[in-house]
């Protein structure tokens, strides 16, 4: 059932057993002197730390890794499910990838926690919205370059929206943008989500297998999703997408993303900040599909976009391999983009 679950958001997630959590709440500013790009892809290596934070009054599990001497900050937003941890692999490559020389935070989606911080409140894509720019606020970064993946993505082009003076750039990946009318699975995944009864039978089902022993359900991810997926994410699906209280937040986000993405895209936004955003698409990719690429193309010819074509997928993290590409993928826009 772990396996059907990540099947039909397809955007895995993952929690990283031998993290301890941290309780902060507040971090450096990144201090803006310039970026020297000659380490790009360098050796510079940092831990990775996971620290539970306060955001808007909701317990929030945050990825970083702070540079001694940051030049600039880059915050991530994940897909949905947001459990931050999966990106562990993502996190430490950008981080080297750009040489030590900036700072990044990676923060959790609101409810998609190990734990029950929040007693089952459910979070819509707004609120998830509103917590996301609550945090740049809170830890005080000045001049944040927001990366976002799937619906973080568009999560983060309203955060470009609503902090235009603060927010330097933004980066898209594998953007979820508009609903895909042709795509079969996001068909299923409507009746799903728009069922208030399916939805009790799928957390229902899904909940029960928190009971069972870590290295069963292990197991069962290793069956299911093969070797090719890290050990990142076979932790993921064992830690956090049975909780009762995650999938029912994974499932109520996902309602009001469809409903939300069912209006017509900003282009006149994007047209207005076209020179503030960039796009990667895959080549088979039903939450940005190909036809998405070519209308944002042609309605804002101004934003960067590429195409993944190295056999990655939407769920790059999922693999050690996506996330060292991804990672040294973003790195050059960043260092394209300040270069300018």
């Amino acid at each position: 059932m772990l396996a059907r679950i990540a099947a039909l958001t397809e955007r895995p997630l993952s929690f990283i057993r031998s993290f301890k959590y941290r309780r902060t709440d507040s971090i450096p500013n990144s201090s803006r002197g310039e970026m020297d790009f000659t380490d790009l892809d360098s050796n510079a290596t940092k831990c990775v730390n996971l620290r539970l934070c306060s955001v808007s009054g909701c317990m929030t599990e945050i990825l970083e890794i702070r540079a001694d001497r940051p030049s600039f900050h880059v915050v991530f937003v994940p897909g949905n499910p947001g459990v931050i941890t999966f990106y562990k692999d993502f996190v430490e490559s950008l981080f080297k990838s750009l040489g030590g020389t900036a700072s990044v935070s990676a923060v959790g989606a609101s409810g998609h926690t190990e734990k029950n911080w929040e007693h089952g409140k459910l979070y819509s894509l707004q609120e998830q919205i509103d917590h996301k720019i609550e945090f740049i606020k809170v830890q005080n970064i000045e001049a944040p370059l927001v990366v976002g993946h799937s619906i973080g993505s568009y999560i983060a082009l309203e955060m470009l929206r609503r902090l235009p003076e603060k927010v330097m750039y933004c980066i898209g990946l594998y953007p979820f943008l508009a609903l895909n009318l042709q795509s079969k699975k996001q068909a299923v995944i409507v009746k799903v989500i728009m069922s208030r009864v399916l939805s009790i039978m799928v957390t229902l089902f899904v909940a029960p297998l928190s009971l069972l022993p870590r290295r069963v359900l292990r197991l069962i991810s290793e069956l299911s999703n093969g070797n090719s997926w890290s050990n990142t994410a076979h932790e993921a699906c064992c830690s956090h997408l049975p909780q009762y209280h995650t999938i029912r937040n994974v499932l109520y986000m996902a309602r009001t993303e469809f409903i939300k993405l069912s209006e017509t895209p900003d282009w006149e936004f994007m047209r207005e900040n076209q020179e503030k955003i960039s796009f990667l698409y895959g080549i088979d990719d039903h939450w940005g599909p190909l036809q998405m690429f070519e209308e944002v193309s042609r309605q804002a010819s101004g934003i960067a976009l590429s195409i993944e074509r190295e056999g990655h997928t939407h769920g790059f993290c999922c693999t050690e391999a996506g996330s060292i590409w991804v990672a040294r993928h973003v790195a050059s826009l960043i260092k394209n983009k300040l270069a300018r």
